[in-house]
């Protein structure tokens, strides 16, 4: 990543988190990211951990290369008409922003290489899963922007109609996972751990069920049919779970954030936000 200043738009949850992310997977310095953020509070945070930082969009886009644009949905429009004047022949565009399309980007900034991306916060700690869709993109782009999120977690490649799903059981799906882990640990104390004993088994445990499935490849009921014997206790506590409804709970959950997305969508492209 020599030579390749990057610009963060947005120094949010997300954006915070991919500039630390870049600094942990050793790619680039920290004089090579530049976030940018309207915040006192947030820029006094990012200027603490070493980022520089300022207000002005523009400014940012001219020192950089590749500009990443993280902001809400709603900002998007703004964002755009602050940045357009400063974009040139060079530059590549990134966005983690919801529901922007390819196609609205191209129309309000212009034809440039642009990436579509959805990470999530575990960017920070280099263990995100990062899904991408592209246009307009050249093979070394490609291969620029690839490996850069590939050292910091897995990366998939996807159809940009697919950015939603992705959106769902990725990036919101970090915290379902999350809140599963919360209540394994609050039974834990129920029958006797302390909070912090509990706390760490249910992390470690969860860690060590998702590495199996990422290693092996394995269909997680392959996995959990080790652990289950005949009238044994992990069985039994599977399935009154499962009578209180924790597969479909999930499911439902997750179609629940797919059918918000997609009315957020089609409201934003009705009214032109």
């Amino acid at each position: 990543m020599k030579n390749h200043k990057i610009a963060i738009l947005g120094g949010g949850n997300l954006g915070t988190s991919l500039a630390k992310g870049l600094i942990a997977s050793n790619q680039i310095g920290y004089a090579d990211i530049i976030i940018t953020d309207k915040r006192d509070s947030q820029t006094a945070l990012l200027n603490h951990l070493g980022f520089q930082v300022t207000s002005d969009n523009a400014e940012a886009v001219n020192k950089s290369q590749i500009i990443v644009m993280s902001v809400k949905p709603q900002q998007f429009s703004s964002l755009a008409e602050e940045i357009s004047s400063a974009l040139a022949p060079g530059h590549i565009l990134v966005s983690t922003i919801t529901g922007i399309t390819h196609k609205d980007i191209e129309n309000a900034l212009g034809i440039f290489p642009i990436f579509r991306i959805m990470p999530n916060t575990a960017l920070e700690i280099c263990e995100s899963m990062t899904c991408i869709s592209y246009k307009n993109t050249s093979s070394s782009d490609e291969a620029l922007l690839l490996a850069l999120f590939e050292k910091m977690g897995k990366v998939l490649v996807i159809p940009e109609d697919m950015m939603g799903a992705a959106t769902v059981v990725g990036a919101c799906g970090i915290a379902f996972a999350l809140r599963f882990m919360r209540a394994m640990s609050q039974g834990g104390i129920e029958i006797g751990f302390n909070s912090e004993m509990s706390q760490l088994i249910t992390a470690q445990t969860v860690k060590g069920a998702a590495r199996l499935i990422v290693e092996t490849s394995n269909h997680p009921e392959r996995e959990i049919d080790k652990v289950t014997t005949p009238q044994g206790i992990t069985i039994s506590g599977l399935n009154e779970m499962e009578h209180q409804g924790l597969s479909s709970a999930v499911i439902r959950g997750l179609i629940t954030s797919f059918n918000k997305l997609e009315n957020l969508n089609t409201g934003t492209h009705k009214t032109g936000k």
